[in-house]
């Protein structure tokens, strides 16, 4: 399976980003949008990209310009779809939308074309299998933004091809990314198995020991390691996102996730977080604020129950042979940042101490109950 002409359908940040960095490694790309007017706004952005590295000489301007050029914005499918390799679909995270865009899709596609989806949560398989070709169906979760993020998920369907898999880890690896393969099409795959539920869990320990935001991202920095605090990473992301992953992670099992509802809240209050000036926290202006966690406030919260969480949802997908312990530490690293591995900081706690705590919960809400395989650690 020979990998040359890219079309990318969607343009909006994802898209026009992947655009850029399967250019930069020389494919040939078409990036399609249903209206000229999107796709004007997404050339220009990736000019601006490129204009950046060249201003900051990791590439020539010819280089630039080079790139540039091989990316050629078309509206109509048919024209988009001509000649196309992959087709990587980045369009919003709405299943009737995705599988409305496939039908469209699977009446115009040439045979040689294999279909990739950008989807963060939804579930592969149900997407294949709206399609002509499941076995020719993989997901291709890049990390926003694509330009910087070296991680990018792989997830195949039930009937994806293992000549799709190892093909789909070269192209990854081409574009200069660092695959991890979730081995089945399980909710939320990796990271967002281990990051949303993190997210309510973070706001039930506010609940039960009366820490401030404050304090429990302080010690989530400090004491587990993450780049910032798990509010101030939601306030990043955005709580349209992870309302949205949310529904769609415990509509397919509830057991992923415990969903408080201060996160609806917010989401029904429009404070999105950074983008909207206010979520867990207020933000004043348009440049990217950092909150003030101190390694003094760390230790005032002990983030042992935000840390039985993530590693009760990592057991669960080494149990569930979605992934193994060096791939989950991978993506933690790659994906969000952690400077120190999972399973390490856990060492540190006492795996029994961890698994007691768990079990604590787990008599009020049998949601805690600790992973067979964390157990073994212990």
């Amino acid at each position: 399976m020979t990998i040359k002409n890219i079309t990318v359908l969607g343009s909006g940040i994802m898209g026009h980003g992947i655009a850029q960095v399967s250019a930069m490694s020389g494919y040939n790309v078409v990036l399609r949008d249903i209206e000229k007017q999107f796709l004007d706004k997404a050339m220009e952005k990736i000019k601006w990209s490129l204009d950046k590295l060249v201003s900051k000489q990791k590439i020539t301007e010819d280089q630039g310009k080079e790139i540039f050029s091989r990316i050629t914005p078309i509206v109509d499918l048919a024209e988009a779809l001509k000649d196309c390799d992959l087709m990587i679909e980045v369009v919003p995270e709405i299943m009737d939308l995705k599988k409305k865009v496939y039908a469209e899709v699977d009446k115009v596609v040439p045979q040689k074309t294999v279909f990739a989806s950008n989807t963060s949560t939804l579930p592969i398989t149900e997407i294949a299998n709206t399609t002509s070709r499941p076995e020719r169906f993989i997901g291709i979760h890049f990390f926003n933004p694509p330009q910087l993020m070296k991680l990018v998920e792989v997830i195949p369907g039930q009937k994806t091809s293992k000549d799709l898999v190892d093909t789909t880890i070269s192209f990854v690896k081409s574009v200069s990314k660092e695959p991890v393969v979730c081995k089945r099409d399980v909710p939320g795959f990796i990271v967002n198995r281990l990051f949303i539920p993190l997210v309510h869990e973070a706001a039930y320990a506010m609940d039960r020991t009366g820490a401030t935001k404050e304090e429990i991202d302080s010690a989530v920095k400090f004491t587990l390691h993450f780049p910032m605090g798990i509010f101030e990473l939601a306030d990043f992301t955005g709580m349209d996102v992870i309302h949205k992953a949310t529904l769609e992670m415990h509509s397919r099992d509830k057991k992923v996730i415990n969903p408080h509802p201060l996160i609806e809240k917010l989401y029904n209050e429009k404070k999105l977080g950074q983008k909207s000036g206010e979520g867990f926290y207020k933000y004043s202006g348009e440049q990217y604020e950092r909150i003030n966690l101190t390694e003094e406030l760390a230790k005032k919260f002990n983030p042992i129950q935000l840390l039985g969480n993530v590693l009760n949802n990592a057991a669960w997908l080494v149990t569930n042979q979605a992934s193994d312990v060096p791939e989950i530490e991978k993506a933690l690293l790659l994906g969000m940042g952690l400077k120190k591995p999972l399973f390490e900081t856990a060492k540190g706690f006492g795996m029994q101490n961890i698994v007691s705590e768990l079990q604590r919960l787990a008599k009020e809400n049998k949601f805690y109950e600790p992973d067979l395989y964390l157990v073994s650690l212990k």
